[in-house]
């Protein structure tokens, strides 16, 4: 049955995939809260292997373009450097051990955070839209296949601010790894291809300004460069 729009539907987001020209269209982007000890810590959690926790951004969240327009509504927006993990199947109910299969490549990328208003709506016990799911705050970098780089499991990830390192740490020291993240989502949500799943950041996340200049990466993956503009 052909349909008739009422409105012109939206546009596919897509990220570019590196050293090709095809674009990996993005369905629904999945984050994992407090994934490193040291980032549970710094933002006074327990960082016990207890079950993790997920929200979510929209795919109109992805900047792609190197430039970050700082958000109205926020007085202090902090830099999260991740571990992007693109999926090219989906299922429900997966297991760690097939987890992998599901997964066609890997970026870096920032979660960008409305500290304050995301502060405001923990003590009211509220959601974390307002802080978490606003427009651009999903840089990325170009997806790399796991044809090419693997199954990352160790790599310094790092980011710097105006050239002063503020992030560093391993992907080694998620307390949940990649396939347990998947398998753990698969069991909240029915996964599709051209999910992205953001898999958490390392402790020394802090605030950006406008005319910052931010340089982030995963040894071996990728990198990421971006200009904070004002709004």
């Amino acid at each position: 049955m052909n349909k008739s729009w009422l409105i012109p539907p939206p546009e596919t987001v897509a990220l570019p995939v590196s050293g090709t020209t095809g674009f990996f269209p993005v369905r629904r982007i999945y984050c994992v809260g407090q994934n490193y000890a040291d980032h549970a810590r710094e933002m006074g959690s327990d960082p016990s292997r207890r079950a993790p926790f997920f929200f979510s951004k929209p795919p109109q969240a992805l900047v792609t373009d190197g430039e970050f327009r700082y958000p109205s509504a926020s007085q202090e927006v902090h830099h999260e450097v991740e571990l992007v993990v693109a999926l090219s199947q989906g299922s429900s109910g997966m297991s760690p051990e097939s987890a992998l299969q599901y997964v066609y490549g890997y970026a870096v990328g920032l979660d960008m955070t409305r500290r304050d208003l995301q502060t405001e709506a923990k003590k009211a016990g509220r959601p974390w839209d307002s802080g978490k799911a606003f427009e651009g705050s999903a840089p990325c970098s170009p997806l790399v296949p796991a044809a090419q780089v693997g199954h990352p499991t160790v790599g310094r990830i790092w980011l710097s601010v105006n050239g002063q390192p503020r992030q560093q740490g391993d992907l080694s020291h998620m307390i949940w790894n990649v396939p347990e993240i998947i398998a753990h989502l698969s069991r909240l949500f029915v996964l599709h291809p051209g999910d992205l799943i953001f898999t958490g950041t390392p402790a020394g996340v802090g605030p950006v300004v406008p005319g910052d200049q931010i340089e982030a990466g995963i040894d071996g993956i990728a990198s990421l460069s971006l200009r904070v503009l004002p709004c």
